[in-house]
């Protein structure tokens, strides 16, 4: 890796805990992060460490998870795609993901089993990366494929809206609302440890293989010659976006561009090496995420505003100037 990749990777994961302990401190009710923490080894039960352990701990934590999640997730597909506008929320993935989800909240299935909605959301997301690769192979052009994948997501956000209309009771259709707007806040230690081993597999098995995206990137018969076998990786990387992604939008709904943007803003640091830029972005994730929700609890008024609409906000610009600045993808 270059010196430059490695000072970068050093200053995020540095990064990071500084705006985990930002991230702890803010919020509507001012708390002394020492003190409270002292309470907490202490056993000492205060409101100052209910609000660190119930409410604010979890967020920061999930925001760290799924912004490495899905940072790591956009630079994979993008590495095995080929492309530099792949991501989970531009093919689809994410809102197939929460499509899943949403039917699992529509008919009852969340409440028969805790496990049911994140097994959902992964079933919806390794769905739609199946059928991006299946796509992949047969469509001539990655353009087309990036069409197929604003097709399917604007397919998997109609059947959303249509569940929101037939909502069954309000809790559903307050659940459902959920999904579609994306948000950390609100959650609790379970969801974290519900999803931290389906996260950290996915990264496994995406890190796993990175050497295989660095022989794809020269071309198919490239990595072939190698001696790497092109279906079981490709697997392997459909299987590590589909933990990935499924668990992220499982316990924080759909946000988007996050996968999009953090690859494009790293990939000139590491030379266009799909394999190295999965290590910057994973805590690039996580480190973009952060400040978005450190954002969203800084802004002025009386009710939060959702993460995934300030992500969107952030990234939909950024993919206008994709698409003007980078035409030769689509020719």
């Amino acid at each position: 890796m270059p010196n430059k990749a490695k000072t970068l990777l050093w200053l995020l994961w540095l990064l990071l805990p500084l705006l985990l302990w930002v991230e702890l401190v803010s919020g509507s009710a001012a708390i002394s992060l020492l003190p409270a923490i002292t309470d907490i080894l202490n056993s000492n039960t205060s409101i100052a460490t209910i609000i660190l352990t119930e409410v604010r701990l979890p967020r920061a934590l999930l925001a760290a998870m799924v912004g490495a999640s899905l940072g790591i997730s956009g630079a994979a597909m993008q590495g095995l795609l080929r492309n530099p506008l792949a991501s989970p929320d531009i093919l689809g993935v994410s809102q197939t993901a929460a499509l899943f989800a949403a039917f699992a909240l529509y008919f009852g299935l969340s409440q028969l089993s805790w496990f049911l909605l994140p097994l959902a959301a992964l079933v919806g997301a390794l769905t739609a990366v199946v059928l991006m690769l299946s796509l992949a192979r047969r469509i001539a052009g990655t353009h087309t494929i990036i069409l197929a994948g604003i097709a399917i997501s604007a397919l998997a956000g109609a059947l959303i809206a249509l569940a929101l209309n037939f909502a069954p009771n309000p809790y559903a259709l307050q659940e459902i609302y959920f999904w579609m707007l994306g948000s950390v806040a609100n959650r609790s230690m379970n969801e974290v440890w519900l999803v931290l081993p389906i996260m950290v597999l996915g990264w496994a098995l995406l890190l796993y293989s990175r050497r295989f995206l660095d022989a794809l990137s020269l071309g198919e018969d490239t990595a072939l010659s190698l001696g790497f076998a092109l279906t079981p990786y490709s697997w392997l990387i459909i299987v590590g976006v589909a933990c990935c992604t499924g668990a992220a939008v499982a316990v924080s709904g759909t946000i988007g561009f996050i996968g999009l943007v953090v690859p494009h803003i790293l990939r000139g640091i590491v030379h266009a090496q799909s394999g190295r830029l999965l290590w910057l972005s994973l805590p690039g994730g996580a480190v973009l995420l952060l400040l978005a929700d450190i954002i969203v609890q800084w802004l002025p008024g009386a009710q939060e505003l959702q993460l995934g609409v300030i992500t969107a906000m952030l990234g939909s610009p950024f993919f206008l100037y994709l698409l003007l600045h980078k035409r030769q993808l689509f020719v």
